[in-house]
């Protein structure tokens, strides 16, 4: 259970580190912003130079990104081609290069929920893009939800129900260290934790009443599903045989008997829940296997429960697309203008293929690229033509990256929600929203801070330049 912030055991308390130096700060109940499992159960220490540190846990993701912070934060200055500006002058120039832009891209999109719904009125002004920088991982399993339906379940449900879990080609813990502690520990129900078409995790040992075994580690995934799912509707698997699949004879034979024991396991199970990484899966259709997962699962849950749980939505990715999604009623990879920006054009236009970031920088069909990166530092993608305008919103980590770029960029540097500023995060089951506490607060101004101020200089500029268009007049006769 997250506790509110105002609860006693989530104040903060000050613990000088020797005589004169500056108080040490913890914040109990302190929950990690950089993955999407959001670990509520933590006690963030910050010291007296403005590092940080996070007490009673072995999450080396977490580690690795408290790394990036430090007391050199607090001197972070905003950039204009390569020289040092004020915050001022940054956002008036910043607000000039949207103006004149015709097409401009919001990609990167690190944010929590109020950076996002703060970005929409800007890129609605200025007719702007919107694609995350997982984007790539997003998409699919947007398009297999868009197509065919799906069901899902949260985390509550797989550590208080799940008695079954089906992990399809990925192992949870390389990327969510605590994704087994969060689901198994302290849980007093025995389990099953089948790998599919990969290895097992080895994270996933050591767990009371549960039992690990590892199934078709190396079956193409395609093949794999194609598959399964016939069984899982009931058709022969044997009229599948020789039809595009590269397991022929006894080897089609045994795959297709270790699967349908799977699936009798599933319809006998109290509750099964298929875990699975859109990030992991094979490009560039992982959609299809999207889709033959949930398709399995829809066929379980005429007899039986089941349900899919994907693990995905780093650095804000599914606080994006929820927020994208509220306002726009269409998710990322969607274009939206105010009707006056663009005459004769929607005010939206979703497609998930033709707004990748990717293709968009490559093909040259922008003319300026606001880059938002406020929980770690990743810079923006390697192939950026020097020439397009660029505009970070970003970790105080991106500075020295933004002036070695020189011309045509502008860096403000952004607190990151959780460690300077409060915020907003949708977990990775989609269902829970939950508040982040500033663990340290450094003077830094959170994303919808700068985006709402670039609003309004944005909108002044735009008033400006069409009153000072001349009025056509009637040619005398």
């Amino acid at each position: 259970m997250h506790l509110s912030p105002n609860d006693p055991s989530t104040a903060s308390t000050n613990a000088p580190d020797s005589p004169g130096a500056r108080a040490a700060t913890i914040t109990r109940d302190w929950i990690c912003p950089f993955c999407p499992l959001l670990c509520d159960d933590l006690s963030a220490a910050v010291s007296g130079d403005g590092s940080l540190a996070v007490q009673d846990t072995e999450c080396s993701r977490l580690a690795q990104a408290l790394a990036h912070y430090g007391a050199a934060d607090t001197q972070c200055d905003s950039l204009i081609d390569g020289s040092e500006a004020s915050l001022d002058n940054a956002l008036e120039h910043a607000a000039q290069l949207l103006a004149n832009a015709r097409r401009p891209l919001f990609g990167g999109l690190a944010t929590d929920v109020g950076g996002t719904r703060a970005l929409y009125p800007l890129a609605a002004a200025c007719g702007a893009i919107l694609d995350h920088q997982h984007g790539d991982a997003l998409t699919p399993a947007t398009l297999a939800l868009q197509d065919r339906g799906a069901f899902f379940t949260t985390l509550s449900e797989v550590r208080s129900r799940a008695d079954l879990l089906v992990f399809f080609g990925c192992q949870p813990a390389q990327r969510y260290p605590r994704f087994f502690a969060r689901t198994l520990a302290g849980g007093e129900i025995a389990r099953e934790l089948v790998f599919v078409g990969g290895a097992a995790d080895p994270a996933a040992d050591g767990f009371a009443q549960t039992r690990i075994e590892t199934l078709l580690p190396d079956a193409d995934p395609y093949d794999l599903l194609a598959l399964w799912s016939a069984l899982a509707e009931g058709r022969d698997a044997a009229a599948l045989h020789g039809h595009g699949s590269d397991n022929a004879g006894s080897d089609a034979n045994s795959v297709a008997e270790a699967l349908a024991s799977l699936h009798t396991r599933i319809l006998s199970a109290r509750y099964t829940v298929v875990v699975y990484e859109p990030a992991a899966l094979p490009a560039p259709h992982a959609a299809l296997l999207i889709e033959a997962l949930h398709r399995i699962v829809k066929a379980a849950n005429r007899t039986t429960r089941a349900a899919c749980l994907a693990l995905g939505g780093d650095d804000g990715a599914l606080s994006v697309n929820q927020t994208v999604t509220w306002l726009a009623g269409l998710p990322l990879r969607t274009r939206v203008a105010t009707p006056a920006r663009l005459a004769g054009t929607p005010p939206l236009d979703h497609d998930p293929y033709r707004y990748r970031t990717a293709r968009l920088l490559a093909e040259r069909e922008v003319d300026a690229l606001l880059w938002i990166a406020s929980f770690a530092p990743h810079a923006w993608p390697d192939a950026l033509d020097p020439a397009l305008p660029l505009i970070v919103l970003g970790h105080p980590a991106l500075a020295p990256a933004a002036q070695a770029r020189g011309a045509n960029t502008v860096f403000i540097p952004a607190a990151t929600p959780g460690i300077d500023s409060d915020g907003h995060l949708f977990r990775v089951d989609s269902s829970v929203v939950l508040p982040l506490t500033a663990a340290r607060g450094a003077p830094l101004e959170s994303v919808a801070s700068l985006a709402a101020k670039l609003t309004t200089q944005l909108n002044a500029k735009l008033t400006a330049s069409l009153t000072a268009q001349p009025t056509t007049r009637e040619a005398p006769r």
